[in-house]
């Protein structure tokens, strides 16, 4: 292994990748350190507005609330499993933990929603912009995880703002890709009808292309959130908070007990947000109606 390796060397000089994207990255925490700081000071104001709203009331009042959100978006099985769930959790004594990483996975899928169904709708108007942003993707879903917490902690430092920048990032592709796949998948006669009685590509866009492209885009959505979850629990390890914090120590401390409670606090967080947005899909009038025609 070590004659390949200076074989290796002896052929192809070394590209420092890591150098430069080192250098850059100290150059934009340098150039721009009063604007991240405004930044941070923003998203962990939202993020503690959140967490509030989360965990200053009893834990039985907002357990309920989220189960009538259940109800609502998919019905009273839903409702009764998401109750006892969240009960179980607060049994376990990871209430707050819990309320810490939803507050967490809110902001960062919101975010990462609100850069990418616009982002989406672009490149499917837009093929060139669609070519330049496939590699984007592409190498933001392949990259690990990990990676992206070492920049944002290089510019942000510990805490949950680390995390939401790198939630943000790692779930940003399902949002675009549904999105404009959604969209592009719209019939086109549907869309020439539309021109042909004098609407506007806005209104086009409002009216016909998006609604019919909502279940498409909703399990982008449903996408997004279930990456947010993924990446808040890794981004414990950089004092994220939440249910992240307590996985990260059973870990180090090889505690089971610890890891198997924040564990299946993250299961019964996953499965509430994974089951509420697949119902509000459902709602669609698209999707009705194609459930209507079977």
């Amino acid at each position: 292994m070590i004659a390949a390796a200076s074989d290796t060397g002896t052929f192809v000089p070394r590209l420092p990748f890591g150098d430069w994207i080192e250098s850059f990255i100290d150059w934009l925490t340098a150039t721009f350190d009063a604007f991240f700081d405004v930044v941070k000071t923003i998203f962990e104001g939202i993020y503690d507005g959140l967490d509030y709203v989360l965990n200053s009331p009893p834990f039985i009042l907002v357990a309920v609330v989220l189960a009538l959100i259940a109800f609502w978006a998919k019905g009273t099985k839903l409702a009764i499993g998401v109750l006892i769930g969240f009960i179980i959790i607060a049994g376990m004594d990871q209430w707050e933990n819990a309320m810490d990483s939803l507050a967490l996975v809110l902001l960062s899928a919101a975010v990462a929603l609100l850069i990418g169904i616009p982002l989406g709708i672009w490149a499917a108007r837009n093929d060139h912009v669609s070519r330049v942003l496939r590699p984007i993707l592409d190498f933001m879903q392949t990259m690990p995880a990990f990676v992206y917490l070492i920049p944002t902690v290089v510019i942000f430092l510990t805490g949950p703002m680390p995390g939401i920048v790198a939630t943000v990032i790692f779930a940003l592709a399902p949002g675009v890709r549904f999105t404009e796949l959604g969209i592009r998948q719209v019939d086109s006669e549907v869309v020439e009808a539309g021109r042909a009685f004098g609407s506007t590509d806005g209104r086009i866009l409002r009216q016909i292309q998006i609604p019919l492209a909502m279940p498409t885009i909703m399990a982008g959505v449903n996408q997004v959130i279930m990456l947010s979850l993924s990446m808040v629990v890794i981004s414990g390890m950089v004092g994220a908070g939440g249910l992240g914090n307590d996985v990260v120590a059973a870990l180090q401390r090889v505690d089971v007990a610890l890891g198997f409670e924040a564990g299946l606090s993250v299961v019964i967080l996953a499965i509430f947000l994974d089951r509420v947005t697949s119902g509000l899909a459902d709602r669609s009038p698209v999707a009705k109606a194609l459930k209507a025609a079977r």
